[in-house]
């Protein structure tokens, strides 16, 4: 005979007594149906959080509309600035390059200027000198060495020589000869001298062959650490040992 336990009936009498657990029964819904439901208030609350977002922008002042018109106002403007500045920039190329061109023609027309005054300078010079020479009227056929000037040249170790040979008279011969440079060197603190030409029977420069005057512009270089002092020119007539004129000048 089949005997209940104790617990075994106080559990069936809790389940069927007035203190036992409601039972709750649900109907089925499909998931798509349930999300049916739910979407249309969750794409509701996005678009009123959106017209929020909006609203809020506009009562800040801030309106898309007008931004979206100043952005593209801003672009263009950028364009604009951006396409005159690379003409600015083309017209300051020409105009450096028109400066540039200006610059060397004013250079070489100062040059030319400078050229010019000093041959002018030189010409009058001579003028008054030959009329001074005409004036005074020396012996006949009598040789002298006029505006002998010694300076530094441009390049460092050259030198410019320059002088006038004039020989007085009428009625006169013309002198033909060759002169001789004999130059005061300081080297290593001692002084010495150097002849040039240093063969003189070979360099045409060096020759002389004139009736009246002729004018000389002789340069001289020196080796690096020699230092000119000055000069003494020499001139000869052909065939002569002992030169004929003597005549020195420092370095101005």
């Amino acid at each position: 005979m089949f005997r209940c336990s104790p617990e075994m009936w106080r559990r069936v009498k809790r389940s069927f007594s007035i203190s036992a657990p409601r039972l709750s029964v649900r109907p089925h819904m499909p998931w798509y149906l349930r999300w049916g439901l739910i979407l249309p208030f969750v794409l509701a609350a996005l678009g009123l959080a959106w017209w929020a977002y909006g609203s809020g922008l506009e009562l800040g002042g801030f309106y898309r509309g007008k931004t979206r018109e100043e952005l593209s106002r801003l672009r263009e403007q950028v364009t604009r600035l951006q396409e005159e500045n690379a003409q600015l920039s083309n017209q300051i190329a020409q105009s450096e390059r028109q400066i540039q061109i200006e610059r060397a023609s004013n250079q070489e027309t100062t040059k030319q200027l400078k050229n010019l005054t000093e041959e002018n300078s030189r010409i009058q010079e001579d003028l008054a000198f030959f009329q001074n020479i005409t004036a005074t009227r020396g012996k006949e056929g009598e040789l002298a060495i006029h505006r002998l000037k010694l300076e530094s040249d441009k390049i460092p170790g050259e030198y410019r020589l320059r002088m006038l040979l004039v020989q007085s008279g009428q009625r006169i011969k013309g002198f033909t000869g060759n002169y001789q440079v004999v130059a005061s060197v300081l080297e290593n603190g001692s002084r010495t001298t150097r002849l040039f030409p240093e063969n003189a029977s070979g360099n045409a420069q060096f020759q002389l062959n004139f009736k009246y005057y002729q004018r000389i512009e002789q340069s001289i270089q020196l080796p690096p650490g020699m230092r000119l002092e000055g000069v003494q020119v020499r001139i000869f007539e052909q065939g002569a040992i002992e030169p004929r004129i003597r005549q020195s000048v420092t370095l101005s």
